[in-house]
């Protein structure tokens, strides 16, 4: 098949899918596709037919310990142009049997890229433009999948501005988590157990708009469960060696263990794979996904947020689940491939 993989774009998560989509298309390239990475803000240049051969930069399987300065990748695209799309890059995307979503985060994990896919009828990876979207709303999606008896942990949602941070400070209550709505890897997440260091989530959280949910802080296990063609993987239980499951930790090679299967009881493991399930089916996903989800003493597990597009950097956990049940990193991207194949044909 010709595929063209599409990383990076314009959004905080950047390396991330750069690292992701570099690992993909070596991936596919092995397996005896034509395979061209393309980033989507950059563009290309030259014959697009050249790109499926092209080589693959090293430099960009690695991620960085800070995300990426999105002014200096605006600067470095000439033309000054509004697009989300560089030069480019919708024309080798038409040329391709299917595009790999590479993508994290904004424009690219919400649902637009998916709705302009879908309007020009390029097939594409993963779910849908509409489930894309709620998923990406993390106060939207638990609205939805409360009610389903899916617990989750309390939140608020909250818009607000600089001058509204010493109210906020002293009127929610603590410990809780403080998270972008509409953002991943963990960037722009902090724990706050006093009301400073809540205070000085707030500030952080303006450099995402303003718009946050403050959530409920619940002690326990940190475990992810993956969804692979509506079934649930085995779970993986993530425990960094220093504080919370941040950005850093997540890509810096060594910084968390991982263990998968999860070493939990298999009651709890069916009541996270039900979870899991219970969430893609609410929100119509379709494909693959992952969940996460905090587990207590007693095997309860509180749902966090499911991702739409989840990492298939060198360090992800997707591929890690998958390989548990002996799908290896190469088939694991062509099964994402078939399927989602079956789902833009049957219109989902």
């Amino acid at each position: 098949m010709k595929i063209v993989v599409l990383a990076g774009g314009l959004s905080p998560e950047r390396n991330v899918s750069l690292s992701s989509g570099c690992k993909v298309c070596a991936a596919l390239r092995e397996r005896g596709h034509e395979a061209a990475l393309i980033d989507m803000y950059l563009g290309t240049q030259g014959d697009p037919q050249d790109l499926f051969s092209a080589p693959i930069p090293e430099k960009l399987t690695k991620i960085g310990r800070q995300a990426p300065d999105l002014a200096a990748v605006k600067a470095s695209r000439p033309g000054g142009e509004a697009s989300q799309f560089g030069p480019g890059v919708l024309e080798i995307c038409r040329m391709a049997d299917v595009v790999f979503l590479g993508l994290h985060g904004a424009c690219g994990e919400d649902g637009r890229v998916q709705a302009a896919f879908d309007l020009m009828g390029i097939p594409y990876t993963g779910s849908g433009c509409l489930g894309s979207a709620i998923a990406m709303d993390k106060d939207l999606t638990k609205r939805l999948v409360a009610p389903l008896g899916v617990l989750t942990p309390k939140w608020e949602l909250v818009r607000y501005a600089a001058e509204d941070i010493p109210a906020l400070a002293q009127r929610l209550e603590l410990p809780c988590v403080v998270k972008p709505c509409a953002s991943g890897s963990s960037i722009g997440v902090s724990i706050a157990h006093d009301r400073e260091a809540l205070s000085a989530a707030l500030v952080q959280c303006l450099d995402f708009g303003g718009v946050c949910v403050v959530e409920q802080y619940i002690a326990g296990r940190e475990i992810q469960v993956g969804i692979l063609e509506d079934r649930a993987l085995p779970s993986i239980e993530i425990i960094p060696k220093t504080g919370f499951y941040d950005y850093e930790n997540k890509y810096q090679p060594g910084a968390a263990e991982e263990i998968t299967p999860a070493p939990i009881p298999a009651d709890w493991e069916a009541r996270l794979g039900e979870a899991a399930l219970a969430v893609f089916h609410a929100l119509g996903l379709s494909v693959y996904s992952r969940a996460d989800f905090i587990v207590t003493q007693d095997g309860t597990p509180w749902f966090l947020e499911i991702n739409t597009l989840p990492g298939m950097t060198p360090t992800s956990l997707l591929p890690q689940e998958a390989a548990a049940v002996g799908i290896g990193y190469g088939q694991l991207c062509e099964r994402i491939i078939e399927a989602s194949l079956a789902a833009r044909k049957a219109g989902k």
